[in-house]
This record gives C-alpha cells, structure tokens and sequence, in this order.
C-alpha cells in the first residue's frame, strides 16, 4: 500500500509539473511589507515547495506576520507564525514545528543568488524545510576566485550567468546545496536591503515590527516577461 502511495504520489507530481510548464499563465506573488513591494514567482521543480507556498498565501496564512530574523548582508527570514501578535522581546523563529515538514528539493538549477525565496529549516540530516518559514537572500557580492573555493566544497558547477549574478549582484553560495530555494524576487531587490538594515536586537529581530501581506494571482507569462523582466527557462 505505501509503495502505490508513493507512486501515485510521483506521478501526481509530476503530472503537475508538466501541466505547469505546458500552461501559459503562472503563479505570482505580491509581498507588501511596511517598507517596500516586491514580487516573486515560483519554481515549477520545486513542486513540493511551489504548492506548500501556494496553499499558504491562497489561505492569507502569512498576513500579519513579521520578519522575525534580518542579517545585513546576508538575509532576511520571516513566515513563523507565532510572530503575529508577539511582543517586543518575544523570542521567535520556533513555530511551525507542528506542521509537517517539506522534502528537500534542492536542485543546480537555482542557487542563492540575491532575491533567492529559500525554504528555512533545523539541523535534521535529511535537510527538510520548515512548512512555513522561509528566508529571502540579500547576501554579498563575491570575487570569482572565492565563487571557486566555494563550489569546490560545497560540490557545485555554477553556469556563466550564475557566477555573473554572484559577482555582479551577489548572494550567499555558501548555502548551496544545503537548503532548498523554490522562487526569486523579480523585482524591487532594495527593499531587502532596507529591510536587513533595521536595528535589531541580540537575536537578530527588528526593533520595530516588519510585518508582511501575501497576495497571489495567475498572470500570464508573457505579462510578467514585459513587466518585470523575467525570463523564463
């Protein structure tokens, strides 16, 4: 019985997949923070993630929540929903934990250049991500020879255009296969910037809330192409 679970599981999937990929339209999302809109998409092969997320914003679960975590120069983490009506001084970043985790699906094809959508998650070796909880990339922008040093060890062959978003735009590599990125930021990168800035405390919360709304709509490709300049592979 689970063995015909977990193939009508991979079919299901993968019919998805297919059937997203074939389809004209896809999926966008509006993320309105006290500073700043961005928008993002997300990826067709990541589909365990694509569809948790879906399913997330569709049901408003994100609206209200804080970014609970910001790193200048290197990301910012929100999504836990214990943070929406916390205190000042509340520790946060634990919630979640009762709904059940998403396989990872790291893959080459999208790494954690700047405006990179990664999935958060704990220590546990299978590097499962948190149902909820996510980061968005600011990073750094790094030389070609530290880019080298990097893939070397973390058992990477990054594209041309890959080292040129490194270099030009930066990120962070050095995440690279060890958590999963499912979607990019396609537009108004300087909001993470702004957001990362804030003061924030000895656990890296923001001392004034950065509270978020998710929203998302089927676009059409070809739209979100001319609008945001995003190129689909």
């Amino acid at each position: 019985m689970k063995k015909n679970l977990l193939v009508f599981s991979f079919l299901l999937i993968t019919s998805l997949a297919v059937a997203q990929k074939k389809s004209k339209k896809d999926y966008l999302i509006t993320l309105k923070t006290n500073y700043g809109t961005m928008h993002m998409v997300l990826f067709d092969d990541t589909p365990l993630h694509k569809a948790n997320f879906i399913k997330l914003v569709s049901k408003k679960f994100y609206n209200g929540l804080l970014f609970h975590r910001i790193i200048d120069g290197f990301m910012i983490q929100g999504g836990d929903p214990t943070s929406k009506n916390a205190k000042t001084g509340d520790k946060l970043g634990s919630g979640g934990t009762d709904m059940e985790r998403i396989p990872y699906e790291f893959t080459p094809a999208h790494v954690h250049k700047k405006g990179a959508l990664a999935a958060a998650r704990d220590n546990n070796p299978e590097k499962k991500s948190s149902a909820c909880q996510f980061y968005i990339v600011q990073g750094k922008k790094v030389t070609d020879d530290e880019l080298k040093t990097i893939a070397s060890r973390n058992k990477m062959e990054y594209t041309n255009d890959q080292r040129a978003d490194y270099i030009g735009i930066g990120g962070t590599p050095r995440l690279d296969n060890s958590y999963t990125v499912f979607g990019q930021v396609i537009d108004n990168l300087n909001v993470i910037d702004t957001i990362a800035k804030q003061a924030r405390d000895e656990a890296d919360r923001p001392l004034q809330d950065v509270k978020m709304t998710m929203t998302i709509k089927k676009v059409k490709k070809k739209k979100i192409t001319k609008q945001f300049g995003y190129k689909y592979q």
